[in-house]
């Protein structure tokens, strides 16, 4: 492969590749040409940043080319934006896998084989149709960001509690009621994305999350918030907004790293003023998170 990059697959020898890879009958006259196909796909897998990477994005795949199986030395692998329904279990073979990316594809399930990729830093298996993730997902141990956003998703596996190294999980825009047990043990989690399900509650346990800088809920129907979620002074964005709020814990003021009410959703801060908050709050929120703090702050 070498330090040197090559350019795009081309659609010709995509083609190919697509061809030879769907022919199921004379397996054995087709051997040479399987051989030729692997060959093409393997001069087009570059060295990034010191990983040897090779992206298949939007090329109109249905089907994953068998012979991607063979790359065993491959540890970047963009599958995004086909057309894949499902992956076979040939996945496992890819052990040397640190990314793998599935964003925007018609997956409706992962192969349990997935869990054999026990190196697995980053999964992007967004905009998909998921509707569960396997059990076998928990064994990818060193996984530091996971992104099902986009999905069907309404719970997680138990197993996922092994997840000690995820830094990043984004679970927005499916269709979780309450936020999974194993969630609460990723005691690693700095950023947790739940805006656009079902929730109504956030559990107590929310304050064994003790690295948490982000926390997005919006989009729910949350009414009230638990004073545990006050014990996280390491929040610096909090983003309730459209929820079913009428007022805030009285522990409130203890999250002082939020600084200020926020607007944009990228800004840090209080996302909190489009609830239906009842007075006083909603009077003193007009003078800003201070005047807010003040007003809780026992005397």
């Amino acid at each position: 492969m070498g330090g040197k990059q090559s350019r795009s697959l081309s659609d010709k020898e995509l083609n190919e590749v697509s061809v030879n890879q769907r022919r199921k009958s004379a397996i054995r006259d087709d051997q040479p040409s399987l051989s030729s196909a692997a060959e093409r796909i393997r001069r087009h897998a570059t060295m990034h940043f010191g990983y040897s990477t090779l992206s298949l994005a939007m090329r109109g795949l249905d089907e994953t080319p068998t012979e991607l199986w063979e790359l065993r030395g491959l540890q970047k692998l963009n599958l995004s934006m086909n057309c894949l329904c499902s992956l076979p279990p040939a996945l496992s073979a890819l052990d040397n896998l640190v990314v793998l990316n599935l964003w925007g594809n018609n997956l409706s399930s992962l192969p349990p084989e997935i869990g054999l990729l026990k190196k697995l830093r980053v999964l992007f298996a967004c905009r998909n149709r998921l509707s569960e993730v396997p059990e076998e997902l928990g064994s990818c141990t060193c996984l530091e960001v996971l992104s099902l956003a986009n999905n069907q998703i309404s719970a997680l596996p138990s197993s996922l509690a092994a997840m000690h190294n995820l830094t990043k999980l984004n679970l927005s825009h499916n269709r979780i009621v309450h936020i999974p047990t194993c969630v609460y043990s990723m005691k690693g989690l700095v950023f947790l994305h739940l805006a656009c399900n079902r929730l109504e509650t956030i559990a107590d346990q929310i304050q064994d999350l003790v690295n948490l800088k982000i926390l997005i809920v919006e989009g729910n129907s949350i009414h009230t918030l638990p004073k545990t979620l006050c014990f996280l002074e390491s929040l610096e964005l909090l983003n309730v907004d459209f929820n079913a709020l009428q007022s805030v814990p009285v522990e409130m003021y203890l999250l002082s790293r939020l600084g200020r009410l926020a607007c944009h959703p990228l800004d840090k801060g209080l996302h909190i003023i489009h609830n239906p908050l009842l007075k006083p709050i909603q009077e003193v929120l007009q003078g800003g998170l201070s005047a807010l703090y003040n007003y809780l702050k026992p005397t």
